[in-house]
């Protein structure tokens, strides 16, 4: 138990200073991401027998490409543990909502229906969407810190392998886009497959058959909404790159190693 308390105490601190080296927006981006694709998952923006996808949709490919750039610069590790911490925030703004939903009052709609039923009804509907259901809570969590570990893993090995398949001869945006497209598609499929088996399977009593081919359809379109902004995302790299954003906590983590390994010896 100490040995575990001692480890959780040194990431809790490589975490801070990971935080201080990656910039602020980007965070933030990220963030509010995660909030606003799980809170939109609750509209339908295109629903047919074989074919969903939701609003989230608009917020999720940021949510992979925040990962991806962080994944760039910081490797794998930092994008899981900045994952971790989005979900975490995610979790405690659904706590949030649904005690809010709880708590007595009208929302501004109820007073635009004259009415009396038919504005409880949707004073009662809305109280709903931001309480949120505990299995969509789940579900949207377990998918997202499923899919942001197989992204991560999927980013950096892809990218070892763009390396060794061009010899370390081409890099730039092939290798970013190489590398993000890969990650993303299967990542966004894990995450679909994921929340569509936990909720809509289960819950919604949606057979195998939508529930396969409706995370597809969804993956497919993320990853173009990614392949879109993949430009954008190797530019903010570059930029980061040029003016050594980060190097602060590449230096923590160097004398880190240097540390354990007088430690081991």
């Amino acid at each position: 138990m100490k040995r575990f308390f001692s480890w959780l105490k040194s990431e809790l601190v490589d975490l801070k200073i990971l935080l201080r080296n990656i910039p602020s927006l980007t965070i933030s981006f990220f963030i509010l991401s995660v909030v606003c694709a799980n809170l939109m998952a609750n509209k339908e923006l295109i629903s047919y027998k074989y074919l969903a996808l939701d609003c989230g949709f608009v917020f999720s490919w940021l949510m992979f490409l925040c990962m991806d750039v962080i994944c760039k610069r910081w490797g794998a590790r930092a994008s899981i543990k900045v994952s971790v911490m989005a979900l975490l925030v995610n979790l405690a703004v659904c706590g949030i909502f649904k005690l809010l939903s709880l708590a007595p009052g009208m929302w501004g709609e109820f007073y635009g229906f004259e009415d009396e039923a038919v504005a409880l009804a949707v004073n009662s509907s809305l109280n709903a969407t931001f309480g949120g259901a505990w299995y969509v809570v789940l579900g949207s969590g377990l998918a997202f810190l499923v899919s942001s570990v197989v992204n991560a893993v999927l980013n950096v090995g892809s990218a070892k392998l763009f390396t060794r398949a061009t010899k370390g001869k081409t890099k730039g945006f092939d290798e970013f886009a190489f590398r993000s497209y890969i990650s993303t598609i299967l990542a966004q499929l894990v995450d679909n497959l994921i929340f569509a088996t936990v909720v809509s399977k289960f819950f919604f009593g949606w057979t195998w058959t939508q529930v396969v081919i409706c995370s597809c359809v969804g993956a497919v379109a993320e990853f173009l909404a990614e392949v879109l902004f993949s430009g954008l995302g190797y530019k903010i790299v570059c930029r980061w790159e040029t003016e050594q954003v980060g190097n602060g906590y590449f230096e923590y983590r160097a004398e880190k190693k240097r540390f354990e390994h007088s430690e081991n010896r």
